[in-house]
C-alpha cells in the first residue's frame, strides 16, 4: 500500500449562533510523521448523485473502524499552485480551468498547503477528490470537524466518524480491481475547528483527478451549512445532525456538474449576527482560509463562474434590525468586494428566509442594492427567490433536507437560465 501525503484548503460554513461552538470533541493529539506533498490548487469534483440518488429520510451508518496497519511507502505527488497564490509556474496566476495530468489528490474548498507535512482546511464541504487504480484507500486525517461524506464511484457510503489525532481511515476496500474515484467531503462547520490532511494511501497507484470544468461559490449562514437539515423537530443543534452534502448548494452544484467552495458561518449576518454580542458578521471573515483562524486565502488559486449569497436571516431574525441605509450600503460594499475576488463570475444574491412583511422588506434591499452595482457597471449580477415552502423542520426550525432538495431545484433554474448551463 502506498502512502500519498496531500495539502489542502479549510471552508466554513455558517449556522445558528451558539450551536456548532457549543461542541467539543477533542481527544488527544499524537504525534505524526511529514508526508511528501502532492497538492493542487483548485477544489475536487463533486459527485455526479442528484437529490434522486440521496436519501433524505434521515442520517445514515457511521463507520468506525480500527486503523488497518499496511505496509506503506511515502512517494511525492504531483504539485501545482499553493493556497497562498503561488504556483511552480513564475509566469503568474494558475489558470483555474487547466487540470493536472499528473497523478494528484484534488482538494476542494478553500485550504491552506503551506505546511509540506499537511493541508489544512476548515470550511464546510471542505474535502479531497482521487482517482487510482487499485483496490483499497484510506486517508490519514488529524481531524476536529467530526464527520464527513464518503462517496465511492458515486455512490455515497456511510458516514465517517473523525477525531483529533493523526488517524487512518479506510474510505473503500475489496473494490474489483480497476480505477476507482473516491471523494471525501466535511459536513459540519468551520466553527468545530481544522481538518489537516497528513496522506492518502492506497492499494494501487494514483492517478490524475477528474477534471473540473464549472466553479459555484456559495456565501452564508446556517442555512448553507446545513444546520440541523438532518434532525426532525423539536431538536436543538448537533453535529450528527448537520450535513453540508445534503444542502440546497451542495445539490445544486452536483446537478450542474460543478465543484463547490462553501464560506459560511452559523448566526453570521452583513451586519449584524444573530447573536448581537458576537462580533464579526460574514463579511469581515469572508477573506479567511481556514473559518477559525486569520491567515487569507488568495484568489489567484481558485476563480468561481458563479456566486451565490444567501445572508440577511440574522441581520432580521431578532430585535435590533439594521435600517435600509445601514444594511443596503453594506451589502452593496459585500458586492463589490466578491466582485474585486471573482472578476469574471456571475453574482447572484438570494432572498434570505424570512416571512411576511419582514420578507418583503428585505427582497427589497436586495434588489436596491443590485441595482446600485447596476449603477457602478457591474450587470453580472441579479437578486432571485429561492426559498420554498416548508413541510416540517429541522433542529431549531431550519430547513429540513426536503426543504433543501426544493430550494436546490430552484437555484439550479436561476444558474441555468443566467448562465446557459
Amino acid at each position: 500500500m502506498r502512502n500519498y501525503v496531500l495539502s489542502v484548503f479549510p471552508l466554513v460554513l455558517a449556522c445558528n449562533a451558539g450551536g456548532a461552538g457549543e461542541e467539543d470533541g477533542s481527544t488527544s493529539l499524537t504525534s505524526i510523521d511529514p508526508p511528501a506533498t502532492a497538492s493542487v490548487g483548485t477544489t475536487g469534483v463533486t459527485s455526479a448523485t442528484d437529490t434522486a440518488d440521496v436519501d433524505v429520510t434521515g442520517t445514515t451508518p457511521v463507520i468506525t473502524t480500527d486503523e488497518p496497519e499496511p505496509t506503506t511507502t511515502t512517494i511525492p505527488g504531483g504539485t501545482s499552485e499553493s493556497s497562498d497564490g503561488g504556483s511552480d509556474d513564475t509566469t503568474g496566476p494558475v489558470d483555474p480551468t487547466e487540470q493536472p495530468s499528473e497523478p494528484a489528490v484534488h482538494y476542494v474548498g478553500r485550504h491552506d498547503d503551506s505546511d509540506p507535512a499537511q493541508v489544512r482546511m476548515g470550511w464546510s464541504g471542505v474535502g479531497a477528490v482521487f482517482r487510482f487504480n487499485g483496490t483499497d484507500a484510506g486517508v490519514r486525517l488529524d481531524d476536529y470537524g467530526r464527520y464527513f461524506t464518503v462517496v465511492v464511484d458515486g455512490v455515497v457510503q456511510p458516514n465517517l466518524a473523525t477525531s483529533p489525532g493523526d488517524k487512518l481511515y479506510p474510505l473503500a476496500s475489496g473494490l474489483p480491481a480497476g480505477e476507482h474515484t473516491v471523494e471525501l467531503y466535511r459536513r459540519t462547520e468551520g466553527s468545530f475547528g481544522p481538518t489537516n490532511i497528513l496522506g492518502v494511501e492506497l492499494t494501487g497507484e494514483l492517478l490524475a483527478p477528474p477534471p473540473v470544468t464549472r466553479r459555484i461559490e456559495i456565501v452564508g449562514d446556517s442555512i448553507t451549512c446545513g444546520y440541523g437539515n438532518e434532525g426532525v423537530s423539536p431538536c436543538n443543534f448537533s453535529a450528527e445532525t448537520e450535513n453540508h452534502y445534503l444542502t440546497y448548494g451542495a445539490i445544486a452544484a452536483r446537478m450542474l456538474g460543478a465543484e463547490l467552495s462553501t464560506v459560511a458561518w452559523s448566526g453570521k449576518g452583513v451586519v449584524n449576527n444573530y447573536d448581537k454580542d458576537v462580533f464579526e458578521p460574514l463579511p469581515q471573515i469572508y477573506d479567511r482560509v481556514i473559518a477559525t483562524e486569520q491567515k487569507a486565502w488568495s484568489s489567484d488559486v481558485w476563480q468561481a463562474d458563479a456566486v451565490v449569497i444567501n445572508l440577511g436571516t440574522n441581520d432580521f431574525s431578532t430585535d435590533g434590525d439594521p435600517p435600509e441605509n445601514v444594511f443596503v450600503p453594506a451589502y452593496v460594499q459585500l458586492l463589490a468586494h466578491i466582485r474585486e475576488v471573482h472578476p469574471n463570475a456571475f453574482i447572484l444574491p438570494v432572498a434570505p428566509t424570512l416571512f411576511g412583511n419582514e420578507a418583503t422588506m428585505v427582497a427589497g434591499y436586495l434588489q436596491a442594492a443590485v441595482d446600485m452595482r447596476h449603477a457602478a457597471g457591474d450587470l453580472d449580477v441579479a437578486f432571485a427567490d429561492v426559498n420554498v415552502q416548508w413541510n416540517g423542520s429541522g433542529c431549531d426550525g431550519h430547513p429540513n433536507l426536503e426543504a433543501h432538495a426544493g430550494m436546490a431545484a430552484k437555484l439550479v433554474t436561476e444558474l441555468q437560465t443566467h448562465l446557459g448551463w
